[in-house]
């Protein structure tokens, strides 16, 4: 047995200890009622792709706990390098599963991001946690939030370079949505680049782009580096917004709906375990800060998952809407308004060029019976209602009853 193999066994065989003991009984001895007979998993492995993000955690943590097992699946959690190639491989079948951005779903679903297959979301991930970086350089120019960046912008002239991650995805809407909010079109006022999350940085430190949009930990690595500084958390344009998924194709859930929801079941759980404390939460970090997850840095994650932040300019604070991966089961529902709104954001930045059935688009992806028949397996509350309201930066309200009105309504958009 190599040393490698042996420290991973070592790690995974501590954390299952950890988890008994949080948990109380071993999860091999807790019996679930979807894991033998009919409602057996039709497939037993399954790979679940993930870009290196702290985002990520409740796919690897599933996986490293053991938590799968207990449920008559075994996630084998694989390392993507951009979303493009998740998106590929999703789509090829070459991923049974992904950790996927909202947006990135939906696009693929209508076409808009490359090639076009009817796609499924079985839960929610995270809420929370991303943010919008802006150079050192920018910063130095007074440009250190929306209004001073806009600013700056009128007064000294030139091409402005913004990235985010997938041109459909979660940090290019949070991006055009604050950017828009200060008066600033991203369509017209600046350029805008797609850079694969783990390359922000490097990207950022050789003069590639002003300001970027991507999730942690590469937000607070800029502050780490010495590279960027923090203009605006996305919990702060949107308190608890909707963010990764667990992503895949219509045909897997229609040919493997025992093993959708054994999946499903597993990582509700694994995100139960990680909000439950700080010991886990730490626990968490140290696991995916390894060169196999997110290949950083333990002190690049821990802080702000624990709602720990700095902006690179000397102010602190402890943001109680940070990362959360369950929260009582309201992170993990997938809520039919949460997809409809990324549908409004398309058609705003004309990735759709006519209004489509928000509703209907929203109802066959985000898959509500599985998560249901999930939650009760992981015995996680349901929510009464699939539709949510949030109040976003702007003040503008969004709640999913006329997503035509509300799509057109914005002044700035494409």
């Amino acid at each position: 047995m190599t040393d490698l193999l042996k420290t991973s066994m070592t790690r995974r065989s501590l954390l299952q200890a950890a988890t008994v003991g949080a948990a109380g009984v071993s999860p091999a001895l807790r019996s679930v009622v979807y894991a033998a007979g009919s409602d057996a998993p039709e497939k037993k492995e399954v790979k679940i792709g993930f870009i290196p993000l702290t985002d990520c955690a409740s796919v690897v943590m599933a996986s490293v706990l053991g938590i799968d097992q207990k449920y008559g699946v075994k996630i084998i959690p694989t390392k993507e390098a951009s979303w493009a190639g998740v998106r590929d491989k999703l789509v090829s079948g070459e991923l049974d599963f992904a950790h996927s951005l909202y947006g990135l779903i939906y696009g693929v679903h209508l076409g808009l991001a490359g090639p076009k297959k009817d796609m499924a979301i079985l839960m929610t991930l995270n809420h929370n946690g991303q943010a919008i970086t802006l150079s050192k350089k920018l910063a130095d120019k007074g440009a250190v939030d929306g209004p001073s960046l806009a600013k700056l912008m009128n007064t000294d002239k030139r091409e402005y370079t913004f990235a985010q991650t997938f041109p459909t995805g979660t940090h290019a809407m949070w991006l055009y949505y604050w950017m828009a909010a200060n008066g600033i079109n991203p369509m017209s006022d600046a350029k805008v680049i797609t850079v694969p999350p783990p390359q922000m940085v490097a990207n950022m430190r050789v003069g590639n782009m002003d300001g970027y949009c991507v999730g942690e930990p590469w937000g607070h690595r800029a502050i780490i580096d010495g590279i960027g500084v923090t203009a605006m958390t996305t919990q702060d344009i949107w308190k608890d917004h909707p963010e990764k998924v667990l992503g895949t194709t219509s045909e897997f859930v229609k040919k493997y709906p025992n093993t959708a929801r054994a999946v499903t079941a597993a990582i509700i759980e694994a995100g139960q375990w990680i909000d439950a404390g700080l010991q886990n939460k730490n626990k968490m970090a140290e696991t995916i800060a390894d060169k196999s997850y997110v290949n950083t840095s333990v002190d690049a994650i821990n802080q702000r998952i624990l709602g720990r932040y700095q902006n690179g300019m000397g102010k602190t604070w402890d943001d109680p809407n940070h990362m959360k991966f369950y929260g009582d089961g309201a992170v993990t529902f997938p809520y039919l308004s949460d997809g409809m709104w990324f549908l409004t954001q398309h058609k705003r930045w004309g990735l759709l060029k006519d209004h489509p059935d928000y509703l209907g688009v929203a109802k066959q992806i985000n898959q509500i019976d599985i998560y249901k028949q999930a939650a009760t397996a992981a015995k996680a509350p349901i929510p009464k209602d699939a539709m949510r309201t949030s109040k976003l930066m702007d003040g503008m309200v969004w709640d999913g009853k006329d997503p035509k009105k509300y799509a057109d309504g914005f002044k700035i958009k494409a």
